[in-house]
């Protein structure tokens, strides 16, 4: 089992979850700062937004996941800020973060989707990343797997996932992976296959959602709306199909307006 803490400095412990956020907030940071630069966006609103993003994403993941985890928290409150121990719900932290940058894009009177196409990349590579956080805790995983299954994975892996006497699918290994995917595919379509604004957003929308649906059904500590209703599900559900409305509705604005111009320039 890998120790949670990275290093100790006296009294002041530092959790490998932390330091593996902390590196997906950086190298989501510095992608966004590039991506807004190849878009004529100056970087420096990246840096701003930052500054409210992730305080907001924590804070939101961090309430979105104890809303849904309540008994566990009500009679010991001081473990709702030990986020060191895991426990931030990713739709939380889209919900913290979506709200704290449209605030920023409108104060500022920037373009919202084409910032959002640039932003997007940078989100899903963060997840991919963070999903190490839970592997380190040990938390995440899916149902039961067997000996022989798992021996297809790294000995780091299996060690890990072999939790009380059983091993148990990795399944933070198959959404990291699934967010990788994603992640190219973004940045791919942003510089290559791009035809409108909300394109990549919308896109990242439907994909990642669209892995998680899957992935959220092999997971032993989903957050459930009742007994038998995962709330991760019931989100990706609903996503999948705001991105697919949003994706075709400015697909066809885009055709209009290039008929259009083709119609007035004959």
């Amino acid at each position: 089992m890998i120790d949670p803490i990275a290093l100790s400095l006296g009294p002041i412990k530092i959790h490998w979850y932390g330091v593996i956020m902390g590196l997906a907030f950086f190298l989501g940071t510095y992608l966004a700062r590039y991506n807004a630069k190849r878009a004529g966006i100056d970087p420096d609103h990246v840096l701003n937004m930052v500054v409210l993003i992730i305080p907001a994403a924590i804070i939101c993941a961090r309430l979105y996941y104890v809303i849904f985890e309540w008994e566990q928290y009500k009679d010991n409150l001081f473990d709702v800020i030990a986020v060191w121990k895991g426990g931030l719900a990713i739709h939380g932290g889209l919900i913290g973060g979506f709200l704290a940058g449209a605030w920023y894009v409108r104060k500022h009177n920037l373009p919202f989707l084409k910032l959002g196409d640039v932003l997007i990349p940078s989100v899903i590579l963060g997840q991919a990343i963070g999903r190490w956080g839970n592997f380190i805790n040990q938390e995440a995983h899916g149902g039961p797997a067997t000996e022989e299954f798992m021996s297809h994975f790294p000995a780091f892996i299996r060690e890990q996932m072999y939790i009380g006497g059983q091993y148990y699918h990795p399944t933070f290994l198959y959404e990291s992976l699934w967010n990788l995917v994603v992640f190219v595919i973004l940045m791919v379509m942003l510089y290559r296959l791009k035809r409108f604004d909300g394109q990549v957003l919308f896109s990242y929308m439907i994909l990642y959602s669209l892995g998680r649906f899957f992935i959220e059904g092999m997971r032993t500590d989903s957050l459930m709306l009742g007994h038998t209703l995962r709330v991760a599900q019931l989100v990706s559900l609903s996503l999948i199909a705001v991105g697919v409305v949003l994706l075709l509705v400015y697909a066809r604005k885009s055709r209009q307006q290039s008929d259009h111009s083709q119609q007035s320039s004959e």
